[in-house]
């Protein structure tokens, strides 16, 4: 662009052949977003009293993938810059790729939503600690890049999922609300239905209640005087008990006779269980031995009549 019709350039821009940092035995760069540009480019900037923190547009060509990020040094070979290689894997370059660069100016960041590719980040003892001192080595962070955090010897990609108030934000003294995604490879917990077990307890409850349910007359047979039974009798049960009288009682008394009723709640003791007539009240003694036959009078000796031997 220039300024006035006087041909004097008001932004940057210029295009560079990418290499990762690797390559110039600079290996702090890739805990963070700022890249290594040559002297050139540093004149120029100075010329066009470009604000600090001075941020960049980054741009792939060929695939139209952008990025963005800071300058640390200006140190490289003419017509050569160095990136950190996780920022080359975000913007699709290879070594010796094209690379567009323009400055660019971002707002301050108030919001920032973060996504580990694993869930080993979580386990970190202290993971905002950690990830707090990453962010101090960043100048800016941009929606879909995905971000490399080094700890203990292990490297942790994050997405960058949303920022606030643009695509683009610098977090460069500015307070940011951070929040977190669940990582990529987190998986619900599966939960066990609890239908079989409420069928199980319905009835295991049905099986008690009948367990427990009242059945009459399945006591066992006794005599009053203590002696043993000759004969076994067959318990009765609940529901075969008014079969078992019936046919009992239809088979001992005579068919026209009615079955009469005992009083509900006694026992007759001595009775038959099946009978169909009421037990009459015992006779007295007196009548009782009116009804055994007279013997006959036993022998008796020396009973006889006397006689005299004078007539």
């Amino acid at each position: 662009m220039f300024f006035g019709g006087y041909g004097y350039p008001t932004s940057f821009e210029q295009t560079y052949r990418c290499y990762p940092a690797s390559f110039i035995d600079k290996p702090q760069l890739e805990s963070g977003d700022k890249v290594i540009m040559p002297p050139s480019a540093l004149d120029r900037l100075a010329s066009l009293h470009i604000d600090y923190p001075m941020l960049f547009e980054l741009q792939n060509p060929s695939t139209q993938r952008m990025s963005h990020c800071g300058v640390l040094e200006f140190i490289a070979e003419e017509g050569m810059i160095y990136m950190p290689y996780w920022m080359m894997q975000n913007m699709l370059l290879e070594e010796g790729d094209t690379v567009k660069v323009k400055n660019a100016t971002l707002p301050k960041g108030t919001y920032v939503k973060l996504q580990p590719h694993t869930k080993d980040f979580l386990d970190i003892s202290n993971p905002k600690a950690v990830l707090e001192t990453t962010l101090r080595n960043f100048s800016c962070l941009t929606t879909g890049d995905s971000i490399m955090v080094a700890y203990n010897n292990k490297k942790y990609y994050i997405d960058i999922i949303e920022t606030k108030p643009a695509s683009a934000i610098t977090i460069i003294e500015t307070d940011c609300e951070v929040d977190f995604a669940p990582p990529l490879d987190y998986k619900e917990p599966e939960k066990v239905p609890a239908a079989p077990a409420a069928a199980s307890t319905s009835q295991e409850e049905t099986k008690e209640a009948e367990e427990a349910k009242f059945s009459p007359f399945t006591g066992v047979a006794r005599r009053l005087d203590g002696k043993p039974l000759k004969y076994s009798v067959a318990p009765i049960t609940s529901s075969g008990s008014s079969d078992a009288v019936k046919n009992k009682s239809s088979s001992s008394g005579p068919p026209s006779s009615a079955p009469q009723r005992r009083p509900s709640g006694k026992l007759v003791f001595g009775s038959s269980a099946g009978s169909n007539h009421v037990d009459e009240p015992k006779s007295s003694a007196k009548e009782i031995k009116q009804e055994v036959p007279k013997e006959e009078p036993k022998f008796q000796a020396f009973t006889g009549k006397k006689y005299s031997l004078k007539d």
